[in-house]
């Protein structure tokens, strides 16, 4: 255990030494009790500087426990107010000091024994966690982007709020086919939020190699929970001192622990050993570059050691940059177990490679492979029997395709593509078009300014000077591997863009043009066989998409205007009335919603309003929908319980199998008064001029169109000046797993808490006041009526 505070400790040893010293008797017997008590006091405060101390340093409740000889329970229940308090001082005086994360993940990862780590940011506002530290290197890295609804152990956690366990390939591949195929590796992990009371901050991920035991020990959940609250702690303390902590454009990789520093005679003797042997070794870092080599790798790869150290291995030697390669290298740095392969050299020779990799790199082992001869190994560079030759570029394949089919709209696939190809290729832009109107349209893009693309949006189909057109209507891609090979063909590209190379890849399904895809790069690029090969395909995928998502958004489109059209254009204006209306249809599916609202004015100091909601999401529910306001207006002005009977007999003679809900409500301004009978509709919220919110209970009514002799039943309520009325669909509310009441409960709490705002600012709060309503699985329709207090009185007379 650390034990810091150097003046405790003297006077604790002061304390001692004084208490020895006292004579007997019975006034010294007091002294010597006195002086014991204040070592025991002393001996506290030591003790709580040295679990303060080791808290800080990243060390587990658990391993606390142990040290003090009780159980890691019991250490943070007689602790854990100390600890809070020092990491309240610690962020205050080190949130921006991004090491400090980063210590805290590296203590998770040597306390339980895991392989690598991650940590995931939600930066505030937004509704993707991004990566902003990561351990065991950027190889280690999963995914630098992760949305909620992506699915995934790292979603599944920010969602539900709990540790999620994968304790192998296996079951990742039963319960995430999608992620399993990005991530073909023999791997364990866990994946927990990290939040203080309602706020979610991120999620941390732990990997382990997939030897792990099936279930995640007590230590190891201990870490992952206690790592996880420390983490909360120091982003909420950062958050409140005006300094929160956001991920950067690249996450943070640390620099991994040391476990020795050997002194020179030791390095030197160490190098001694390696150049003695016959067999070539080389270390790499965490990020793939050559750190050490032996004297015998530097004659086997035909090199020295100033060319190679610093660089990374593939580019120190090109002829070894093929997929094997990297996917094998990929595969031992994630799984931290040892692989092999087999690559030959320029000059027909053959060499083994074998990687062992730690916490701190990679040591590579390079032997010749023997006397055989070429006819006995497979033609191609490097060979591997259990993978193919092009296992990378399959994979870009299968991990686009795979995410491709998550692609709902044409923002959907430009966002989804452009995060897998770009880091893929390494590439700096990426642009989008669709043929529309006899012209090719830029439907989105990532790398470049508006103002940069605006002179190349828009070429119309028969202008062959522009790339775009000219690769879409031949079929054929244009690649242009320099500014000069560009300039020939269009000299504005590389002056406007300061690209260097690009790929023009037409997007053609079934024969038919659907649009172009460009993809740009800052340096020159020779674009290989191979690669030209594996980004056809990829066009290929994203122009299937594209026509899907295409039409998606078409029909999201007809299906919306046809809602627009069967709600009311424009509310009428009543005097001494204040309204505000709100309509969002579902963010999944394109059909059209059957939730509506209207206002309809009676005279010059009464109004009816009406709330409802049809059953289904078809044109079937928007024909009953319409139907259902017009019966609402042609009765309009009866009493509210008649006005539903009347619309419920209407309903069960068309006989449409569908059902409604119906709150009605006639709002007398000029005494004051509101009359409401509802069709089992949700109810009717009122906000007193007070600040108090009342839920309006009526007495409950069958839904439309079920039984047509159902009596509904008015209630009254008072609606004093400056109150407010709110009606609203179940879609606002309604939130699996959550009771109905508790629900309504929780809305009618914050209209109290919204205070007094804008009619409209107030309609748009209530809209997006809880996380459920986006992305919406139902159609939501709010309106607000708010008696204005002067208004009021001159209708009052």
């Amino acid at each position: 255990m650390v034990l810091a505070d150097a003046e405790l400790l003297a006077r604790a040893e002061a304390v001692l030494h004084e208490a020895n010293d006292l004579s007997q008797g019975q006034a010294a017997v007091a002294g010597h009790s006195a002086a014991v008590s204040q070592v025991f006091a002393l001996a506290e405060q030591l003790v709580q500087h040295a679990v303060l101390a080791d808290r800080q340093a990243g060390a587990s409740w658990a391993r606390i426990g142990a040290r003090l000889g009780i159980t890691g329970a019991a250490a943070r229940r007689r602790f854990g107010r100390i600890t809070r308090a020092g990491s309240d001082r610690a962020a205050q005086s080190d949130h921006t000091n991004p090491e400090r994360l980063s210590a805290l993940l590296l203590a998770a990862v040597r306390e339980a024994g895991a392989s690598s780590s991650a940590l995931y940011l939600l930066p505030p506002g937004r509704q993707a966690l991004r990566l902003a530290v990561v351990t065991g290197g950027k190889t280690a890295a999963l995914w630098e982007r992760v949305a909620p609804a992506d699915g995934g152990p790292v979603a599944d956690a920010l969602r539900e709020q709990h540790i999620v366990w994968i304790a192998s390939h296996a079951q990742l591949a039963r319960r995430y086919p999608r992620i399993a195929l990005a991530l073909p590796y023999p791997v364990a992990m866990a994946a927990a939020p990290i939040t203080t009371g309602a706020t979610t901050w991120g999620v941390l991920a732990l990997l382990w190699p997939d030897t792990h035991p099936p279930r995640l020990s007590a230590n190891e959940r201990d870490v992952v929970t206690t790592t996880c609250e420390r983490m909360a702690e120091f982003l909420e303390q950062a958050a409140v001192g005006g300094h929160p902590v956001l991920p950067q454009e690249q996450p943070h990789v640390p620099a991994p622990p040391r476990t020795r520093t050997p002194d020179p005679l030791q390095a030197l003797a160490a190098v001694e050993f390696v150049d003695r042997l016959k067999e070539g070794c080389l270390g790499l870092d965490l990020e793939g570059r050559i750190t050490f080599i032996g004297a015998a790798a530097c004659d086997v790869l035909g090199s020295s050691a100033p060319d190679l150290l610093g660089t990374p291995l593939c580019e120190a030697l090109p002829w070894l940059d093929e997929p094997v390669f990297q996917d094998h290298y990929r595969a031992a740095v994630i799984s931290r177990k040892p692989a092999s392969f087999t690559a030959r050299l320029p000059s027909d020779g053959w060499l083994d490679f074998q990687l062992y990799p730690d916490a701190s790199g990679t040591s590579v082992r390079i032997v010749p492979a023997g006397k055989t001869g070429t006819a006995d190994r497979p033609s191609g560079g490097m060979q591997t029997t259990p993978r193919p030759t092009r296992a990378h570029a399959l994979y870009d394949l299968m991990h686009l395709a795979a995410t491709l089919t998550q692609a709902v709209s044409v923002r959907d696939v430009v966002e989804l593509a452009a995060d897998q190809i770009m880091p893929a290729f390494d590439a700096q832009g990426f642009v989008l078009s669709v043929a529309d109107g006899g012209r090719l349209q830029i439907v989105g893009s990532r790398g470049y300014r508006p103002e940069v693309l605006r002179p190349f949006d828009g070429p119309p189909l028969t202008d062959r000077s522009a790339p775009t057109v000219h690769a879409l209507t031949d079929g054929v891609p244009l690649f242009f591997p320099s500014p000069q090979e560009m300039e020939q063909f269009h000299p504005d590209i590389p002056r406007l863009t300061k690209r260097s190379a690009w790929a023009f890849l037409p997007l053609i399904v079934s024969g038919r043009p659907v649009g172009c895809w460009v993809l740009s790069f800052d340096r020159p690029r020779c674009f290989t066989p191979d690669e030209r090969a594996v980004l056809t395909s990829l066009a290929g995928l994203i122009a299937q998409a594209l026509d899907r998502a295409r039409l998606y958004d078409a029909k999201h489109q007809l299906a919306h205007d046809l809602q627009t059209g069967l709600l009311p254009g424009t509310l009428p204006t009543v005097p001494g009335l204040e309204i505000a209306a709100r309509y969002l249809p579902a963010a999944h599916g394109m059909d059209v919603g059957g939730d509506f609202y209207d206002l309809i004015r009676l005279g010059d100091t009464s109004v009816a309003a009406a709330i409802g909601d049809v059953q289904g999401h078809n044109v079937n529910a928007a024909a009953l929908m319409g139907q259902i306001r017009t019966a609402v207006h042609a009765t309009a002005g009866a009493p509210p319980g008649e006005v539903l009977a009347r619309t419920n007999r209407l309903l069960t003679d068309f006989d449409p199998g569908l059902f409604a809900s119906c709150l009605y409500v006639h709002l007398d301004l000029a005494h004051h008064r509101a009359q409401l009978a509802t069709a089992g509709h949700p109810p009717a919220l009122v906000r007193h001029p007070d600040g108090h919110t009342e839920i309006v209970r009526l007495s409950p009514g069958l839904l439309l169109g079920i039984d047509p002799a159902a009596d509904y039943q008015a209630g009254e309520i008072v609606l004093p000046p400056d109150a407010l009325l709110a009606l609203y669909t179940d879609g606002l509310i309604e939130t699996p797993g959550v009771d109905l009441d508790d629900a309504t409960a929780g809305l009618a709490d914050h209209l109290t808490r919204a205070g007094d705002q804008p009619l409209d600012a107030l309609a748009d709060t209530l809209i997006g006041r809880t996380s459920h309503t986006d992305p919406r699985s139902d159609d939501i329709a709010l309106l607000l009526l708010h008696r204005q207090p002067s208004a009021m009185l001159r209708i009052g007379g």
